[in-house]
């Protein structure tokens, strides 16, 4: 799957991933600040990714877990600081919750802090 959007482009392309730019990322997040490198890489590995490009820089990321029947699971998105402000988090999110694949599968994610982002694509908080 690839979906441009501005001069972006978002891709499920697992062979993209810049898995070095998700490390360094989660390791200033609040919710993976301590999350071991090994345990980002087997993440990464076991999950569903998607990259938000810039010419040919990560600037984005998402990863889903899913059963691929009933439910998935968006974790770890972000969008790097210099790239923020541009509704990328917003198409990126989007991306993922119209994606053919996951149409029919109620999703599930936990923020602290972007629940309108999330509540525009029919994420409710609990």
């Amino acid at each position: 799957m690839e979906v441009s959007y501005k001069q972006y482009l978002i891709s499920n392309d697992q062979s993209r991933i810049d898995v070095q730019t998700v490390i360094d990322y989660l390791a200033r997040s609040y919710w993976a600040d301590r999350r071991p490198v090994e345990t980002i890489k087997q993440s990464i590995r076991g999950s569903l990714c998607y990259g938000v490009y810039f010419q040919d820089e990560m600037i984005g990321f998402a990863r889903v877990v899913t059963d691929g029947a009933t439910m998935f699971y968006l974790c770890d998105a972000f969008v790097l600081e210099d790239y923020r402000g541009q509704g990328i988090s917003k198409k990126l999110v989007e991306a993922i919750a119209n994606a053919p694949e996951f149409e029919w599968m109620t999703g599930v994610l936990g923020t602290r802090d972007a629940h309108g982002l999330y509540e525009q694509f029919g994420f409710a908080r609990v």
